[in-house]
């Protein structure tokens, strides 16, 4: 879906609550410039590094250079510390048990991070209630897939 709205190619991502890395990996392997994946979750973040050294690998096969790292240390740190303008495409997909508060609590912080066109995936339960959005941000669209909803955001 990111593809088919020329989302990937060349951009900067950041995954937040990246469990495995999947989300950010699977963008650098569609041509996304680089990525950081941001895991508080030692044994998970052990999955990243993991994981993407198995990209790596792939990429340099097929002569193709790409930035990413790992960041071990909670998704509100990272964003608090996060340069300014840094990145176009944000993956938020945190455990379902991670409250709205926290959620909205971290677009606020990682906004002044993002381009001003990026644009941000978010992952929630089904079960859980509409996050709450701040004018810094527009709801583009929402998606559901069963236990899960997505909703997809743009920066403003």
């Amino acid at each position: 879906m990111l593809e088919a709205r020329d989302l990937i190619l060349g951009v900067t991502v950041v995954d937040l609550y990246a469990g495995t890395g999947a989300l950010a990996l699977e963008a650098i392997s569609r041509g996304a410039a680089s990525a950081v994946l941001v895991e508080r979750d030692g044994k998970a973040a052990a999955v990243c590094v993991a994981n993407l050294k198995s990209v790596q690998k792939s990429l340099q096969k097929e002569d193709v250079e790409a930035s990413i790292r790992v960041v071990n240390k909670s998704c509100q740190a990272f964003a608090a510390s996060a340069p300014a303008d840094e990145f176009s495409l944000v993956f938020i997909d945190p455990p379902y048990e991670v409250s709205n508060g926290e959620v909205e609590g971290l677009l606020e912080t990682i906004h002044g991070a993002l381009k001003n066109d990026a644009k941000i995936v978010l992952e929630r339960s089904s079960r859980t209630e509409k996050p709450s959005f701040t004018d810094a941000y527009t709801l583009e669209e929402t998606k559901s897939y069963g236990d899960t909803v997505v909703y997809w955001l743009s920066r403003n």
